[in-house]
């Protein structure tokens, strides 16, 4: 695993791991205005960040977790619908009733109440800005013409949270609009294949995006010890690798 010291705004990493019932999650805490950000990797793509005492979850999925046992969800924020993204058993399990839910459109019709996120669409929840960005694939196809992840269907999250620019890319290619996302402090890019990106095209999306932190997620068996090194020159970007198979 690579690890840098760094003069980051985000600070220095505390790696620790969180427990309930017979589950055991690891932890970074990020150093922002008001206090730390949380983040507890569940696994694949399912995160939850906690900030001022709020529980913002990202494509919970039971596979993962057992959400019985984990807080209820201020915030749920899904990308897309397939069943590694979007369980609607976990996100009612998460639900009470101040919870606010934001999915893409071909999610709706399976979670009651959602509100609809178009790319480009933008929203202010208890004092996280949440802006949807775009996600889907140039190269990997199901068939000619027909990509896993069609322009328009998906998102991606670029999250503001106490000062903290987290983006969270959903299931992407290294697409063009990666350059237009603006400074960000920590980058989530997905890494397996057919599905979303080799190492090589992680290297090029963090190249564009220059993330201070980089971590790769929803990785299934690809060697993460590439990534490290076809970004070792990269001495202004740590990439952290957690428990996101």
């Amino acid at each position: 695993m690579k690890r840098m010291m760094s003069s980051f705004i985000l600070g220095t990493v505390l790696f620790t791991s969180f427990s309930l019932g017979q589950q055991t999650f690891q932890t970074d805490d990020l150093s922002a205005s008001g206090g730390n950000v949380r983040l507890t990797f569940l696994g694949h793509a399912s995160l939850i960040l906690t900030y001022g005492g709020k529980n913002i979850y990202v494509d919970p999925v039971s596979r993962y977790a057992d959400f019985t046992q984990l807080p209820k969800a201020d915030l749920i924020l899904v990308t897309h619908e397939h069943g590694d993204h979007l369980d609607s058993v976990a996100i009612e399990t998460l639900r009470k009733e101040t919870t606010i839910i934001m999915v893409t459109q071909p999610c709706a019709r399976y979670v009651a109440g959602a509100e609809v996120l178009r790319n480009g669409d933008a929203r202010t929840v208890e004092g996280v800005t949440i802006q949807a960005v775009p996600a889907y694939n140039i190269v990997n196809m199901r068939s000619p013409g027909n990509p896993f992840h069609p322009k328009g269907s998906g998102n991606g999250y670029v999250l503001t949270i106490g000062g903290l620019r987290i983006y969270i890319a959903g299931d992407t290619e290294n697409i063009p609009e990666m350059s237009n996302l603006g400074a960000i402090d920590c980058a989530f890019l997905p890494m397996n294949l057919p599905y979303t990106m080799t190492p090589a095209m992680v290297t090029e999306a963090a190249k564009r995006i220059k993330p201070k932190i980089l971590y790769p997620y929803h990785f299934g068996n690809t060697d993460t010890n590439k990534l490290l090194n076809l970004l070792s020159d990269q001495q202004d970007t740590e990439i952290r690798v957690r428990n996101m198979k």
